[in-house]
């Protein structure tokens, strides 16, 4: 990749994060764990990762620090993971650095595995969805213009932002999936899936996987949550999404055929 130099480093190995953060401008923070067995690797990766990577930038001198929460941190009582982002973003609040917090919603484009089942269930022509509730989307490159953008925007310091496509107030469940068979070429019948059966398919996933779960009981709650629809949205001074979403997913369906994937 062209003007990227690569250098190694990990949250928890804090000696390595003093070479990552020299000679910078400003950090953009991007790492952390979505998914995790336990609360404590959470905090590990999300809250004391965070808090170590402020301090190293503290410490080289570098002010400026751009960290990338969630949405699921306006929840931090609904799961484990909102209430580790909602930590880090205590712990970038009281580093003394010029930060700028950013909270994606649900974030798709190539080469993203996190929604790639979507994609494949489109194809199947069945999409299975949460009960009943409304999302923000953001193309992956869109998010990217946007944390670049950032590191050049003082006004944007102090701020907490939640971007995402523009559309007003946000998508239907079932609106996405008939974008998601549009994208990919099919029609296809969205299904509600009851909380208590995804709970039940949750504690049969732990069984058979154990540590390796995906569909874990975290994930469950935060999926049935009825809003995540962005509130807060970048001023259009600082930055505009420039992918509409329709097109947006269509382009990661090619993707994901060219590659493969689908």
């Amino acid at each position: 990749m062209p003007h990227v130099s690569w250098l190694d480093g990990a949250l928890d190995r804090p000696e390595s994060l003093v070479t990552l953060v020299q000679g910078a401008d400003a950090i953009i923070h991007v790492a952390g764990a979505i998914n995790a067995p336990t609360r404590a690797a959470f905090h590990a990766a999300n809250v004391a990762g965070t808090s170590a990577l402020a301090a190293a930038a503290r410490d080289a001198g570098v002010r400026r620090f751009i960290h990338v929460s969630s949405l699921a941190a306006r929840e931090p009582d609904l799961s484990d993971y909102g209430w580790s982002k909602a930590e880090s973003e205590a712990a970038v609040r009281a580093s003394g650095l010029d930060w700028t917090i950013v909270r994606p919603p649900a974030i798709y484009g190539p080469g993203d595995r996190e929604t790639l089942e979507l994609f494949r269930m489109a194809a199947r022509g069945v999409v299975m969805l949460p009960p009943g509730g409304r999302l923000s989307l953001i193309e992956v490159s869109d998010l990217g213009s946007l944390l670049l953008d950032l590191a050049d925007r003082p006004a944007s310091i102090g701020q907490s932002y939640e971007p995402d496509d523009g559309t007003p107030t946000g998508w239907d469940h079932r609106d996405f999936a008939h974008a998601l068979g549009d994208a990919v070429g099919r029609r296809v019948r969205p299904i509600s899936v009851p909380a208590a059966v995804m709970r039940m398919a949750s504690l049969t996933e732990r069984l058979i996987r154990r540590g390796g779960a995906k569909l874990t009981a975290d994930r469950v709650r935060y999926f049935c949550h009825p809003d995540w629809v962005v509130r807060d949205r970048p001023p259009a001074s600082i930055w505009s999404p420039a992918i509409e979403t329709r097109a947006g997913l269509k382009a990661t369906a090619r993707w994901y055929r060219e590659a493969g994937w689908l």
